[in-house]
């Protein structure tokens, strides 16, 4: 089977209780754009593909009778996401505007300068820029 363009590497795939509002946050939050979606005749989002950067993210709706069910629902998730930008600030406050709450404040380390946030709909990301001068043995 031949590679699609985008999707040589691990896709995230999202479950949001209100699927339609988390894409309209991470378009203001990451600058994702929505490649489409579809959706059920219960107006549930079943599908949907984003674009965070060169990352494609697929996205849906809670499902409970097929046991897809949100962090909000599972009370936590042990996956997060780390987003690099070129201005972590810039880009940390954006997510803060969107409607994302602080986990970690940004601190400066020496593989590079970021912080956590939860989104609204409960996953954890790491905004950052790294250091491109980063060795592991400066830790």
């Amino acid at each position: 089977m031949p590679e699609r363009e985008g999707f040589k590497h691990i896709t995230a795939y999202l479950c949001v209780n209100g699927a339609s509002d988390a894409i309209k946050f991470y378009r203001k939050a990451f600058g994702a754009t929505e490649r489409y979606r579809i959706d059920d005749p219960s107006g549930r989002i079943g599908h949907a593909e984003l674009k965070i950067g060169e990352t494609a993210v697929y996205l849906s709706d809670e499902w409970p009778e097929m046991s897809v069910l949100s962090p909000k629902t599972l009370k936590g998730s042990s996956v997060s996401f780390v987003l690099e930008v070129a201005d972590v600030d810039s880009a940390f406050q954006r997510a803060l505007d969107a409607g994302a709450t602080i986990e970690r404040p940004i601190t400066t380390a020496p593989y590079g300068r970021g912080g956590w946030l939860f989104d609204p709909y409960g996953h954890r990301w790491n905004i950052m820029t790294g250091n491109p001068d980063f060795k592991p043995q400066d830790m």
